[in-house]
């Protein structure tokens, strides 16, 4: 690495050789790496969110009544929720769960009795989770936080389609199954998008929490690298540079919300192809 150092000093100078050699390092490039957690976060969480949506969709549109309830439920409650409270609470959660259950298997009541502490009950139930299953879990919390905002939008989008379209569909001789996923969900698409789009750049907005969770992504990195270095063999290297680091974050979610809003108009103008309907 000193060659190359070197060599880039004497080709380019001294401060783009320092720029070169200190955006490169160990701790940068691992910064680099985290932006995949942040970028699989948003796809794995969108996916469970669209299903869960239309899973509670489906269920406010249901004629069984505990149905209707448990989908309207789950839209107003968790749409009520901030957040953060539930990106901390449904792991935690989920976690103590699974030692609770876990040791009814491995505690015994002299384990259970030696232990110090208050949880686990025992030593042999404690789950330490590691840096992937914090993130499994991570994306099924925005899954299911945002699946309550797209269970709203598809509801609202599957009563926006015509009824008289429907109606013809039966006359033609159509099923029930075939007027729900030929007619009514084909349409339904084009009012869902434009809500859709938002729930999506919400979505991507709450992955920046993704270090509450003991998961060293962008917003952890960012904050490490940028804040004042010291070291007493070499001096300060750097002051408070987090501003700079943030701004990069800005400009990289800038660049998702452009990306995404342009993919958003490519599917909207495919679901719309055919479609009688002016939205």
């Amino acid at each position: 690495m000193e060659p190359l150092l070197d060599w880039l000093t004497a080709l380019l100078g001294e401060d783009i050789a320092f720029w070169a050699g200190y955006l490169t390092n160990g701790s940068h490039l691992q910064w680099y790496a985290s932006f995949r957690f942040t970028i699989l976060a948003a796809l794995l969480g969108g996916m469970l969110a669209l299903v869960f949506g239309l899973l509670g969709a489906v269920a406010r549109q249901s004629h069984r009544v505990p149905l209707r309830w448990l989908g309207g439920l789950y839209t107003a409650s968790v749409r009520g929720i901030p957040d953060v409270l539930f990106f901390l609470f449904f792991p935690l959660a989920f976690e103590q769960a699974v030692e609770a259950v876990w040791a009814t298997r491995v505690c015994t009541p002299e384990t259970i009795a030696a232990s110090q502490a208050f949880w686990p009950p025992c030593p042999e139930a404690n789950w330490f989770l590691s840096t992937t299953e914090y993130f499994i879990l991570a994306c099924v919390s925005l899954g299911i936080v945002y699946g309550a905002f797209t269970a709203n939008v598809i509801h609202g989008a599957l009563r926006a389609v015509p009824e008289g379209q429907l109606e013809a569909a039966r006359a033609f001789g159509m099923s029930e199954r075939q007027v729900l996923f030929r007619i009514h969900v084909r349409q339904m698409w084009v009012y869902a998008l434009p809500g859709l789009s938002n729930v999506w750049m919400l979505l991507i907005k709450a992955t920046s929490l993704l270090s509450l969770l003991q998961i060293s992504d962008i917003v952890w990195w960012a904050g490490r690298l940028g804040a004042a270095n010291y070291l007493p063999q070499a001096g300060l290297v750097h002051g408070d540079w987090r501003w700079a680091y943030y701004t990069a974050l800005f400009v990289f979610y800038i660049l998702v919300t452009y990306l995404s809003e342009r993919a958003f108009r490519l599917v909207t103008a495919w679901a719309r192809r055919g479609m009688p309907v002016e939205v």
